[in-house]
C-alpha cells in the first residue's frame, strides 16, 4: 500500500473517531441553560387527551425534553441497596435539574451511559449540575396590558416531566405564559410553606424559585394561582375557622360539604396574604387569586360570619372597614331565561365551576335573568369584606413588583342583586385593587341564558356578550388605555358541547380581543391542551385578529444561573 493511501486512511478514521466523540459528548441542559436553544419542532400528530391527569396528553404528542449534563459535578458514594433514582432523589435539591428522573437520566449519561440502576455498596458515581447555592429567581416586572397567553396546570403536573414538555410545547406553538396551582380549592398547597396554620403538607413543586426560573429561562410569564377562601384542608383542620351555621353554632356546609372558610376571618386573610408574598418574593410574575368571593350555594340564610357579629379587626383596617360600597355600575340588562324567575326567589348563579378535577362530571344550576336592583341592606356587607381584603393584599404585593389578578365568575357581568349579595364579587370594587380582572366566561356556564338551548355551542354570543359587560362596568368612559385590564378564562374543554374543536377555540379568541380582551387564559382541569395547540399556529399567523403577539422583555437573553442564599421561610405567628 502506498504511504500516502495509508495516511489518508488514518485521516478519516482519526475524523470519524472524532465525530463519534463529539455525538456522545454531554451537552448543555435545555431546562436551564443559560444560552438560548430551540425548541425542538413538533412533527408528531395531536391527540385529545384521556380525562385523568396521568394521562392528559400522549408523550407523543409532545417532544421529549434533552436530559443532559449541567455545571460542576459531585463524586457519591453507593450505599449497599442503593439506586440511581434514589440517589437522584437525594440529589434533586442540589442541582439545576428540576425533576428526579431527569435528574436520573443525566445520572446514567454521565456515568457511561449505563442502564442498570441498582448501584453496589462502595461504588462511586458522578452527579451532574450542582449548584453551589439554592437559585434565587427575581420578578420579571411587565405591564398590566401586556398580553398574556396562557395555559393552566395543576401543582402535580407542573412538578413532573410531562408537564415540563407541555410547557415547551406550549411555548413552541406561540403562548407565553403558564399558571400553576400554588394553592387548590381543596387548600392542598403545593410548595414548601411554613406557617402555624398549614402545618405538614405534601409537596409538588419542590423548589419553586427553581420552576419559576426554568420558566424565565424559557421567556414565560409565571402566573401564580392561590385559590383563596375555599380550602377544605383549612376548615377540618381549623373548624374555628370555617363559615358558621347560624342555627347549631357548628361549621356551616355547602350542599352538605365543609369546605368553606369565612372570608372576613382575619386569621384567614392574613394565611392566604403570608403564602402569596412568600410566592412574590420567590420570583413570580403575577400573583392570581382565585376564589375570593363568598359560598353562593347552600342555605344562605343559615350561613353566619364575623363580619355580622360586629367583631371584625380594628376599625379602619379589617375586613369591614370600607362601609358600603356605592352600588356597581350601570350596565345593559341581564338577557331573557328559559327559567321562571318569580318562582325561584334566590337563584343561584351557575357554579358548576370547571376549576375542579370533577367538574365536568357536576350539573350547572340554570342562571336567570337580571332582576330590579334591591335596596342596599344597613351595615357591612359581603362586597364591603372582599374589596376591603383585596385593598390590604393588593397593598403588600404591589410593592414587591408582581402583577396582581383576580378570577371572577362570568355572570358578574350581568350585575344581578341576588349574585352580588351571595358572592360578594363587586365588580367595580374588585377593579380599584387589582391589575388585571380574569372573568371565567366558559360558554357551557350561562346554561339557560338568552333564550340559547345549548349555549356551550355559541362561544361567539356568550364570549362576546359578557366580554362588552365587563368592558362596561370597567371602562365606562371606553378609554381601554386606563384602569384594570380584562383578560378572560377561555373554555378549553369539550364539556357541555359538540362543538369543541380547534375552530371553537379561534372563535372564542377573536371575539374576546375584538371585544376589548387583552390576551387570555385557557383552563383544562385535566390540563389537556390538544385543541389550543392545533389552534395556535394559525392564530399565531394571523395576529391583527386573534393577538399582538406580546413577548417579555429581553426575550433573546435567557435567564442567570447565578445563584444565591435562599432565605428560610419564616413561621408566621398568629
Amino acid at each position: 500500500m502506498r504511504r500516502s493511501s495509508l495516511f489518508n486512511i488514518i485521516a478519516v478514521a482519526c475524523l470519524l473517531y472524532g465525530v463519534a466523540a463529539l455525538r456522545l459528548s454531554p451537552q448543555p441542559s435545555s431546562a436551564l441553560a443559560a444560552q438560548a436553544q430551540t425548541a425542538p419542532k413538533n412533527t408528531a400528530q395531536l391527540h385529545p387527551a384521556n380525562a385523568t391527569v396521568a394521562e392528559a396528553v400522549k408523550p407523543a404528542d409532545i417532544p421529549p425534553a434533552k436530559s443532559s449534563v449541567v455545571g460542576p459535578t459531585e463524586i457519591y458514594t453507593a450505599k449497599r441497596g442503593e439506586s440511581i433514582p434514589a440517589v437522584a432523589r437525594q440529589f434533586l435539591h442540589q442541582t439545576t435539574y428540576l425533576t428526579s428522573s431527569e435528574l436520573a437520566d443525566a445520572i446514567r449519561k454521565v456515568n457511561g451511559n449505563r442502564t442498570a440502576n441498582i448501584l453496589k455498596a462502595g461504588e462511586q458515581i458522578t452527579i451532574p449540575g450542582i449548584l453551589p447555592e439554592p437559585i434565587v429567581e427575581k420578578t420579571v416586572p411587565i405591564a398590566r396590558d401586556f398580553e398574556v397567553r396562557a395555559i393552566y396546570l395543576t401543582g402535580i403536573m407542573a412538578a413532573s416531566d410531562h408537564g415540563l414538555r407541555i410547557i415547551r410545547h406550549w411555548r413552541e406553538v406561540g403562548g407565553n405564559a403558564v399558571v400553576f396551582d400554588i394553592k387548590d380549592s381543596d387548600g392542598s398547597v403545593t410548595i414548601p410553606f411554613a406557617h402555624s396554620l398549614l402545618g405538614k403538607h405534601q409537596v409538588y413543586i419542590h423548589d419553586l424559585p427553581k420552576f419559576i426560573h426554568f420558566l424565565h429561562s424559557e421567556n414565560m410569564h409565571a402566573i401564580a394561582r392561590i385559590a383563596i377562601f375555599r380550602d377544605e384542608r383549612l376548615v377540618v383542620e381549623h373548624p374555628e375557622l370555617a363559615v358558621k351555621s347560624k342555627r347549631t353554632g357548628q361549621p356551616w356546609r355547602e350542599n352538605g360539604k365543609l369546605v368553606w372558610t369565612d372570608p372576613s376571618q382575619p386569621k384567614v386573610q392574613e394565611y392566604d396574604i403570608a403564602l402569596a408574598k412568600f410566592v412574590a418574593q420567590s420570583g413570580a410574575d403575577e400573583i392570581q387569586f382565585d376564589y375570593v368571593r363568598f359560598p353562593a350555594e347552600g342555605d344562605q340564610k343559615d350561613a353566619g360570619f364575623v363580619f355580622q357579629t360586629g367583631n371584625c379587626a380594628e376599625k379602619n383596617d379589617g375586613p369591614c372597614s370600607d362601609g358600603r360600597l356605592a352600588r356597581p355600575a350601570e350596565a345593559k340588562q341581564g338577557g331573557t331565561t328559559t327559567t321562571d324567575a318569580a318562582a325561584d326567589p334566590e337563584p343561584a348563579l351557575d357554579n358548576s365551576d370547571p376549576k375542579h378535577p370533577d367538574s365536568k362530571h357536576r350539573t350547572a344550576k340554570h342562571v336567570v335573568a337580571a332582576k330590579r336592583p334591591e335596596p342596599a341592606p344597613a351595615g357591612p356587607q359581603r362586597s364591603d369584606v372582599i374589596t376591603s381584603f383585596l385593598k390590604k393584599a393588593y397593598g403588600e404585593l404591589h410593592p414587591t413588583g408582581v402583577l396582581f389578578s383576580l378570577d371572577v365568575f362570568g355572570v358578574m357581568a350581568w350585575q344581578r342583586s341576588v349574585d352580588l349579595s351571595h358572592t360578594g364579587q363587586d365588580i367595580v370594587g374588585m377593579a380599584k385593587y387589582c391589575d388585571v380582572l380574569s372573568p371565567m366566561i366558559y360558554p357551557s356556564h350561562f346554561f339557560g341564558m338568552d333564550n340559547i338551548a345549548h349555549p356551550g355551542d355559541a362561544p361567539e354570543h356568550f364570549i362576546g356578550e359578557s366580554m362588552e359587560r365587563f368592558e362596561l362596568i370597567t371602562h365606562p368612559d371606553g378609554n381601554r388605555a386606563s384602569g384594570v385590564a380584562i383578560r378572560p378564562w377561555l373554555q378549553a374543554f369539550h364539556w357541555r358541547t359538540k362543538t369543541y374543536s380547534p375552530e371553537y377555540i379561534k372563535v372564542q379568541v377573536a371575539t374576546a380581543k375584538e371585544k376589548g380582551g387583552i390576551g387570555f387564559l385557557f383552563w383544562n382541569a385535566a390540563n389537556d391542551y390538544s385543541k389550543p395547540y392545533a389552534a395556535m399556529p394559525e392564530m399565531k399567523a394571523a395576529k391583527e385578529k386573534y393577538f399582538r403577539g406580546d413577548e417579555l422583555p429581553g426575550v433573546t437573553v435567557k435567564a442567570s444561573l447565578t445563584p444565591a442564599t435562599v432565605p428560610a421561610p419564616a413561621v408566621a405567628n398568629h
